[in-house]
């Protein structure tokens, strides 16, 4: 029975030389793949009080919405900067190339509700970091992220549970 990294291509240096860029689209676009990932990220949440799905932009919305749906819970995106229409609250961080902003608007999330926060890759934890920051300043609890791949030499995991932030992914890479 094929594993969902089997179903992960892997694009030597992209989007620069020395990079192994972890492509899945391929993943997304094979049903029985895409329907095992969505499965193995719901399972550690079967029976849990969980009240939204935060996706983060951009193969986080994907994920976040089918494991949204299999929930019965609402989906909120956590976008880059200028994308949403309503009023928003930002926050910048670093990416493994440069830096950047997300925004998420400003009443996605009510104060106490149980968050669990979605993304396809899990490299230095910058994007994740200011997702998690922008939804503790709405007020919502993280009940845990959930991601497809983690780079554990980008050490993205390691800065996520120094936060106290709990951290469960599919599979692992090694390598950047």
């Amino acid at each position: 029975m094929k594993k969902v990294e089997d179903y992960i291509r892997t694009i030597v240096d992209f989007p620069h030389e020395g990079i192994m860029f972890r492509d899945v689209t391929t993943l997304f676009a094979d049903p029985r793949g895409f329907r095992i990932a969505i499965d193995q990220m719901l399972h550690p949440y079967a029976g849990m009080e969980i009240d939204k799905v935060v996706g983060l932009e951009a193969r986080g919305f994907i994920l976040g919405g089918a494991i949204a749906h299999q929930l019965s819970v609402g989906f909120v995106p956590i976008r880059k900067k200028g994308k949403l229409p309503g009023t928003t609250i930002s926050q910048d961080y670093k990416l493994e190339y440069g830096e950047a902003i997300v925004e998420v608007h400003d009443d996605a999330i009510e104060a106490g509700e149980k968050i669990l926060v979605v993304d396809d890759l899990l490299a230095t934890g910058g994007t994740a970091e200011a997702g998690i920051r922008l939804i503790e300043r709405l007020g919502g609890e993280i009940i845990s992220t959930a991601f497809i791949i983690d780079l554990p030499e980008l050490g993205g995991r390691k800065k996520l549970e120094a936060m106290g932030v709990e951290v469960h992914a599919l599979c692992a890479f090694e390598g950047l």
